[in-house]
């Protein structure tokens, strides 16, 4: 299945000597220009794809599950492993996540209609996290999902579902209440979908506890094929020692 893509991913994500945090942050207010906050997806939404990421010592698995929206039944799911090309640096967990992530999803034989990520969107200090960022090199409508808050200052619930995340005077977010005595989860635009939207697809891809199902399948496809890599490498490396793998 094509996938378009309008970046130059060598560009993006090289890591060596020439990096700098200061650069790759200019590139990610520079990319956050480009984020469209409207709903530019199919109507009516058939299907919806969640993606995660796990990681294995020097190799990163990417997942992508794909569900069908009305029934959230899973209809196909892929996962994918590729080296780790960039270490873990706060603010800059896209350009980790995305080479595995984008393998996976380029597996699908559907294209979803919009994707689910688990980690931020315009809810970041640079106003590009992993879901915007994905959201642009894949040209498709993408929605942050994070468990944790990672700026801006949450207006009072007051018994409501959701309130604003704001950030220096722009709404960057939301906070919405899933599950009723939950922590809420911190929603944002990732790329072509207004934030009500967003929103509105998170609550109702949400049925069972506090995170979206798609979110979950990925996450469960995720940590199995790590157990495996895990269980692989232990099995490959290992000596034989009194008969029991060391």
């Amino acid at each position: 299945m094509p996938f378009p893509s309008r970046l130059e991913w060598s560009a993006v994500v090289e890591f060596g000597s020439k990096f700098s945090v200061e650069k790759a942050h200019a590139m990610q207010l520079q990319l956050s220009k480009k984020v469209i906050k409207k709903d530019l997806f199919p109507k009516p939404i058939r299907c919806v794809a969640g993606v995660d990421a796990a990681y294995s010592r020097e190799v990163s698995i990417g997942a992508a599950a794909l569900l069908d929206y009305d029934s959230l039944s899973l209809l196909e799911f892929k996962t994918a492993r590729v080296e780790t090309s960039f270490p873990y640096i706060p603010t800059l967990l896209s350009f980790r996540e995305i080479p595995p992530t984008l393998a996976a999803i380029k597996k699908l034989q559907k294209k979803p209609d919009v994707l689910l990520v688990d980690g931020q969107g315009t809810a970041h200090p640079y106003r590009l996290g992993f879901a915007s960022h994905l959201g642009l090199v894949l040209d498709m409508s993408t929605i942050g999902v994070a468990k944790s808050r990672l700026c801006g200052e949450v207006e009072p619930l007051r018994g409501k579902r959701w309130a604003p995340v704001t950030d220096r005077g722009e709404v960057i977010g939301a906070a919405v209440v899933t599950r009723r005595r939950e922590k809420p989860l911190y929603v944002s635009i990732g790329h072509k979908v207004s934030l009500k939207t967003a929103v509105d697809i998170v609550l109702h891809c949400t049925r069972a506890g506090r995170i979206p199902q798609p979110i979950q399948a990925a996450h469960a496809l995720a940590s199995e094929e790590k157990r495996k890599q895990d269980i692989g490498r232990k099995t490959t490396s290992g000596v034989i020692y009194r008969g029991e793998l060391v």
